[in-house]
């Protein structure tokens, strides 16, 4: 069996971190990493701090403050791993070689070795900090995939829609209702 990582931080979209160990964990082993903040992230979300009720099978889950686990070194051989979503936090994290958890020092890893490294940077707009980011990984080989939507299979197009025209109408400092605002009171 393969062995991937599946690391999901505090930006929204916890969701599709959730969904994609539920896919790899049936023919693969997956080492996956929750951070604090998603799991605060995660409450708002899906409706639970803890985002599996169940840890399926074939999936070892770590904190991420479990620094000293086998997935932070070069001798576990891991085919690739994958953040998502990745917050800028992290991201930025990784383009300057900032170790400082297991989810960064888990990429940094991957980087150096040259193992399969796929972010899912979360955020809109993006600024210039966070192209220069994604550029730096890019060129380092690492995968930029964000969660950008694709319309001729959506069921629910008017959400998406809504949502992608408040982030445009927040750029032109318009208000709205086409989204609730975070809130964590």
């Amino acid at each position: 069996m393969k062995k991937y990582v599946v690391a999901i931080t505090g930006a929204s979209g916890i969701i599709i971190g959730k969904r994609l160990i539920e896919i790899l964990c049936k023919k693969h082993n997956v080492y996956a990493i929750v951070s604090e903040a998603a799991k605060i992230v995660s409450k708002y979300e899906i409706g639970q701090e803890n985002i599996f009720t169940k840890i399926p099978k074939n999936v070892t889950m770590y904190n991420e403050c479990d620094i000293y686990k086998n997935i932070a070194s070069g001798t576990c051989k891991i085919q690739g791993m994958v953040i998502v979503p990745c917050s800028m936090k992290t991201m930025s994290a990784i383009a300057t070689g900032f170790s400082f958890n297991l989810i960064t020092r888990s990429a940094d890893v991957c980087i150096k070795e040259k193992r399969k490294l796929i972010i899912s940077p979360r955020e809109s707009p993006i600024s210039e900090i966070h192209l220069e980011n994604m550029l730096k990984l890019a060129k380092l080989g690492v995968y930029i995939v964000p969660p950008m939507v694709q319309f001729y299979s959506t069921k629910n197009k008017q959400q998406i829609i809504d949502y992608i025209c408040g982030k445009i109408l927040d750029c032109l400092e318009l208000q709205h209702t086409l989204y609730k605002e975070w809130n964590l009171e």
